[in-house]
């Protein structure tokens, strides 16, 4: 989409903080980071919302939380533990309407969030 700030990330249009990369995602960190460690994680491919996964989408979701578990191991975060978030519409907190995994730590994380 030609007005998705995460595809023009993609497409090297917009330069990102880049953590990780493969054929099919992309992770960068958060320009406005909520933790001393906030890490984004997208698929290389618009999909605007995590409703809009479908079936065909399997392998994609997974690999989506296997590169969490990269990126906390890759900013130190994983041994003292760290929290992903999906934010699905609006009224969850999503502000960019491509489908994005947060990945956060580096601090005590309170529950609940919000």
């Amino acid at each position: 989409m030609s007005d998705c700030i995460f595809c023009k990330i993609v497409a090297a249009e917009i330069k990102a903080d880049i953590v990780f990369e493969n054929e099919r995602l992309l992770a960068f960190h958060d320009v406005r980071p909520r933790a001393p460690v906030h890490v984004l994680i997208i698929p290389k491919r618009h999909i605007a919302t995590l409703d809009d996964l479908s079936g065909d989408d399997c392998l994609l979701a997974g690999e989506l939380v296997l590169a969490a578990q990269k990126v906390a191991r890759h900013t130190d975060i994983a041994e003292k533990g760290f929290r992903t978030v999906i934010n699905c519409r609006a009224d969850a907190g999503q502000e960019v309407f491509h489908l994005h995994l947060h990945v956060m730590g580096g601090r005590h994380l309170h529950w609940p969030p919000g």
